[in-house]
């Protein structure tokens, strides 16, 4: 297989230069390690660039330059900050196929998926961070008592590798524009785009020490972010269980801590909807990525007498899923990010064979004529119970999980029956729809295939976390409160 990223290839070599080092108090700086960390595409497994392996010391030179930054940044005028976001916003846009090959290039995202989604989501992000800031009240009166909202203070982002710069946008917009200053641990796993960010934002004259980003594994510098005294506030994207490990990192020094885990979504089917349109919608949202999304609808619950159509439609829709090549236009399915990610959502697959499930679509094969590259074929089980490991753990792959209900009463129970509360749907009669949406726990549920609004808050209940972005709940994660009594 040839992977053709003519632009990903051609800055390659910059990339090279700037990822020699880390982004510190304003300027490309080494690290106190030599040791390096190698990236890897996922389609050809090939060594396609390299990262320091960052060490506490470099965490805390730019948590110290973020401190030394934050007094100046907070108390910079609204028009100022604006107008730096307005410049990202702008050089995001402008080099949004560079970044779209790049992230196809180091997560094997296809590259229409990278152009409309990986690459567009961190521009929509600072557009949105632009508009709030431009009306925001940070001082209010409430009840007789001024209501003043202020930075919160050093912020500490540590991202996925599964979108690795919407990321790093969602933590990095709502905390320059609330005045606050921030440190990035990049994904070790795929972090070329984030340093392609930070260039943008380099280039965009933003104040020394306002931005930094820090290279490394979770272990060292994560875990030095986390429980670093100078850092207000931790805002993390990752697995439930490293979650878990921030929030005690950070305990001991009682700071603000923002979490958004992992999910296993529900997207409820009731009689009335529209069969064709739900189903294929679900397998459609499951597969984004590579499956590889906290938010995708990996449970469609499907009332029982019509399991047999909802499969036969699933089938079609999933065997018409074109997997390879993540440069080929017409690619809509691409490799999952590591050969750790693949065995794992292969051996997720014999368990729900093992279980008893029913295969409809996909298998845990390699997939005919991809010997090289981290493929898994598009996936559905059907008569899944919600018991079964398939049904409750978080797959992070292209595999879908059918189960049947009798009762509406039933299928809330079985949509809210996980440890999880991220994301969800339902289809059916739209009054119907919407109160079902009601009684699902969850941040979001979408209702008969509503469109993304990206001023609506994104979040988990349960173990999904405990945080909000986007929107002005998303802005606001970055402010502290003070009642001012006069």
């Amino acid at each position: 297989m040839t992977t053709t990223l003519s632009l990903a290839a051609g800055v390659l070599p910059e990339l090279e230069r700037l990822s020699a080092g880390h982004y510190i108090d304003g300027q490309w700086t080494p690290s106190e390690s030599d040791a390096r960390i190698d990236v890897y595409s996922p389609a050809t497994e090939e060594i396609v660039g390299s990262i320091p392996a960052g060490t506490a010391g470099d965490a805390d030179r730019a948590v110290t330059a973020a401190r030394r930054a934050f007094a100046e940044w907070s108390a910079t005028p609204r028009e100022k900050r604006l107008g730096y976001l307005k410049a990202i916003t702008e050089a995001l846009n402008e080099r949004r196929e560079e970044l779209a090959q790049v992230m196809s290039l180091e997560i094997g995202s296809p590259i229409q998926l990278s152009r409309n989604m990986q690459a567009l989501l961190p521009s929509v992000t600072f557009q949105v961070a632009t508009e709030l800031l431009t009306d925001y009240e940070f001082e209010y009166q409430l009840n007789g008592v001024n209501i003043v909202r202020e930075p919160i203070g050093v912020v500490g982002g540590i991202v996925p590798w599964n979108f690795p710069l919407h990321q790093v946008a969602l933590k990095v917009a709502p905390a320059i524009a609330s005045g606050c200053t921030i440190v990035i641990k990049s994904t070790e796993v795929a972090p070329l785009s984030a340093v392609l960010f930070a260039d943008i934002l380099d280039k965009a004259g933003l104040p020394r020490g306002v931005f930094n980003l820090v290279h490394g594994t979770g272990l060292e510098v994560g875990e030095a972010i986390a429980s670093h005294p100078e850092v207000d506030m931790v805002s993390f994207t990752g697995s439930t269980r490293a979650g878990r490990r921030v929030s005690e990192l950070a305990s001991a020094t009682i700071k603000k801590v923002a979490l958004e885990l992992g999910g296993k979504s529900a997207n409820v089917i009731l009689d009335g909807a529209d069969l064709e349109k739900a189903v294929t919608a679900g397998i459609l949202d499951c597969y984004t990525n590579a499956g590889q999304a906290c938010n995708a609808q990996t449970r469609m619950l499907v009332p029982r007498a019509l399991l047999g159509q909802a499969e036969e439609i699933a089938a079609k829709v999933a065997g018409g899923q074109v997997v390879g090549d993540p440069a080929d236009e017409n690619t809509t399915v691409g490799p999952v990010v590591s050969a750790t990610q693949r065995d794992r959502v292969r051996q997720l697959i014999n368990q729900g064979v093992r279980e008893g499930a029913r295969l409809v679509a996909g298998g845990a094969e390699q997939p005919a004529g991809l010997d090289t590259g981290f493929y898994v074929r598009p996936t559905v089980f059907s008569d899944v119970k919600h018991d079964m490991t398939i049904a409750r753990e978080e797959i992070f792959g292209p595999v879908l999980s059918i189960l049947p209900y009798d009762t509406v009463e039933e299928a809330v129970h079985i949509a809210n029956d996980t440890v999880y509360g991220l994301s969800g749907a339902v289809w059916g009669p739209q009054d119907e729809a919407v109160e079902v949406a009601k009684q699902i726990r969850s941040g979001q549920v979408f209702v008969n295939g509503a469109d993304y609004n990206f001023h609506a808050p994104f979040g988990g209940y349960k173990q999904s976390g405990n945080g909000r972005e986007w929107g002005v709940f998303g802005l606001e994660e970055y402010l502290e409160v003070k009642a001012l009594l006069v």
